[in-house]
């Protein structure tokens, strides 16, 4: 308990440094032609994102602060590891990855949905920066999913590779059994104010206006 307690205050702590700062200029993120982590992640925005015409492939959509305002989940895991388990999760299943950053919105159901709809399989998952995250389908409601993991503060590693997994399985037509994850009732009110507060920083990084850009993904 401790030790969660000093993570929370740590996570806190950064993110109200960062929202005193004055690198909020996140209006000319659609500009960006190169955006990396601290952690070794390169994601070079390649241009604006175009439907994929390949049934073997899954879109993973990031958030607009995924990567470069923000560097990790709210369980403090990387996002350059929480990319590369995603990605080999995918590819066990004989499918290719493919990400792109949603920048018009910070809800992970409408990331997901906008990542499905680029797809050629027609599946994506939609990504958060605190580690939200979303197997989508492009014909479904936003609000409607094959699959959503709501409790970040419990998603690991493992459970991402294996939400990779089950995204490839969905783009060729299969029906996996869903992912399954910790159900811990005390993470919400743990990490209510941490989430909210890591929430309101990824959606300062909103443009309405700015286009889906296609993303180039090296570690």
């Amino acid at each position: 308990m401790a030790v969660n307690e000093k993570i929370i205050k740590e996570i806190v702590d950064e993110v109200l440094k960062s929202l005193n700062s004055k690198d909020n200029n996140s209006s000319n993120i659609s500009n960006k032609r190169e955006d990396n982590c601290k952690d070794g992640l390169k994601l070079e925005v390649l241009g604006d994102a175009k439907k994929g015409t390949r049934n073997d492939e899954v879109v993973i959509g990031i958030a607009p602060a995924f990567g470069i305002y923000q560097n990790k989940t709210i369980n403090k895991l990387p996002h350059d590891k929480v990319l590369r388990e995603l990605i080999a999760g995918i590819e066990e299943e004989g499918l290719k990855a493919r990400i792109v950053r949603v920048n018009r919105t910070s809800d992970v159901a409408f990331i997901g949905l906008d990542a499905a709809k680029l797809s050629g399989s027609g599946i994506g998952i939609g990504l958060q920066s605190k580690g939200t995250i979303i197997i989508h389908q492009k014909d479904l409601f936003p609000l409607t999913n094959l699959e959503l993991f709501p409790q970040a503060p419990v998603i690991t590693l493992d459970v991402y590779r294996s939400i990779g997994k089950n995204a490839a399985k969905y783009a060729k037509g299969e029906s996996p059994n869903p992912v399954a994850t910790i159900n811990d009732q005390m993470a919400r009110p743990k990490f209510q104010a941490l989430a909210a507060l890591l929430h309101i920083k990824e959606t300062e990084h909103v443009d309405k206006n700015a286009k889906t850009q296609e993303i180039k993904f090296e570690i």
